[in-house]
């Protein structure tokens, strides 16, 4: 059983940063890939980021790219989301979630085992 704790959310303007940050617990870290979601209110958990499981691969939501970096860590069990120019659009709870470590990096959220209790990203306009 893995526990994922998301950590670093608030409210910022647009155009501005912030970098989230995910630590697990529970698990063997780098048998996992590592993703963030976001869900915006009224609407379904949209794939943002993933990493796998050794960080050398990664993807993009078309909507994030060139704008959010996922890292890991694996000395420490975390993973990042370093995420810059900001957009009101961004704003959602984001959630970091683990799968279990596969060919390709899984993009749905039903690809993934375990799930954070999410941070809330507000961007004002």
């Amino acid at each position: 059983q893995v526990q994922l704790v998301e950590s670093g959310g608030g409210l910022v303007q647009a155009g501005g940063s912030l970098r989230l940050s995910c630590a697990a617990s529970g698990g063997t870290f780098t048998t996992y890939n590592m993703g963030w979601f976001r869900q915006a209110p009224g609407k379904g958990r949209e794939f943002v980021a993933a990493a796998n499981w050794s960080g050398g691969k990664t993807s993009y939501a078309d909507s994030v790219k060139g704008r959010f970096t996922i890292s890991r860590d694996n000395a420490k069990s975390t993973v990042a989301l370093q995420m810059n120019s900001l957009k009101p659009e961004d704003t959602a709870v984001y959630y970091c979630a683990a799968e279990a470590s596969a060919i390709r990096i899984g993009g749905r959220p039903m690809d993934y085992e375990y799930w954070g209790q999410g941070t809330q990203v507000t961007v004002s306009s």
